[in-house]
């Protein structure tokens, strides 16, 4: 039999180490020698004897957080020896890792594909946030030393915040915890109306300090309790903002 589709390139990565690789742009390869976590729903196919068991949302103050956030992370743990190939509606994988106490991420839940169990996570208020926007509030915080997969809606390009610098909060993927981050409504930036018409830009987010942002070249839609349209003015005026920022803690 004879196909372009069997081609070097398409054939399986193989490789003595275990850990998170990828296969091509599109495709996570797991090389299963204990256990991984991973976003529920993306195995596209496995090799060998591997087990998968769901997580919720991490643990159950995980999953408070989450249900009262819409923020968090849908998980399973992967665990045995094989291969699991993992994908996500085909959007693009890259690989972080993180090389000890002083590396942290802060990532939206839904670019979360897959990480190595030895990395801390949690759901965090992003720094600055307050209850102004519909957007972006909570993200999930990775720390301490490992591998992480995240998706991309086409190529990102990555910012060095070396001068101020804003990013459309749905279009930011992540970006370094050291940085300091805050929320402008955008008409303060000249943002907010052109010619007497909106520009659909209502908040943009700050970033400032010594780090990187991840921006992709497309928005994620709002979503969640306090992520939902029209939620989040509302929840703060209940006084849920001040709760939440009690419980979760801000970065």
């Amino acid at each position: 039999m004879r196909s372009e589709l069997f081609a070097a390139s398409n054939q399986e990565q193989e490789s003595a180490q275990a850990g998170l690789r990828l296969q091509n742009s599109k495709l996570l390869k797991v090389e299963l020698r204990g256990e991984v976590f991973a976003r529920q729903g993306a195995m596209v196919a496995y090799q060998g004897n591997v087990q998968f068991e769901a997580q919720g949302a991490g643990g159950i103050g995980k999953f408070l957080k989450s249900k009262l956030t819409g923020e968090g992370i849908p998980l399973m743990k992967m665990r045995g020896q094989g291969d699991v190939f993992l994908a996500d509606r085909a959007a693009d994988i890259y690989l972080i890792d993180l090389e000890g106490p002083h590396d942290g991420l802060s990532i939206n839940g839904a670019n979360v594909l897959a990480f190595e169990p030895t990395l801390s996570w949690d759901i965090k208020m992003v720094q600055g946030a307050g209850m102004m926007s519909n957007a972006g509030l909570f993200n999930c915080n990775f720390s301490g030393q490992g591998r992480i997969a995240i998706t991309c809606a086409g190529t990102p390009v990555v910012l060095s915040v070396d001068q101020p610098t804003f990013a459309d909060p749905q279009s930011a993927v992540c970006w370094s915890t050291s940085l300091q981050t805050g929320y402008q409504r955008a008409e303060t930036l000249g943002l907010g109306t052109l010619l007497g018409r909106t520009t659909g830009e209502g908040f943009t987010m700050s970033f400032a300090g010594q780090g990187f942002v991840v921006v992709q070249p497309s928005e994620q839609p709002p979503g969640g309790f306090i992520g939902g349209a029209g939620q989040g003015q509302q929840a703060g005026q209940d006084g849920v903002g001040g709760m939440l920022g009690g419980l979760l803690g801000g970065r």
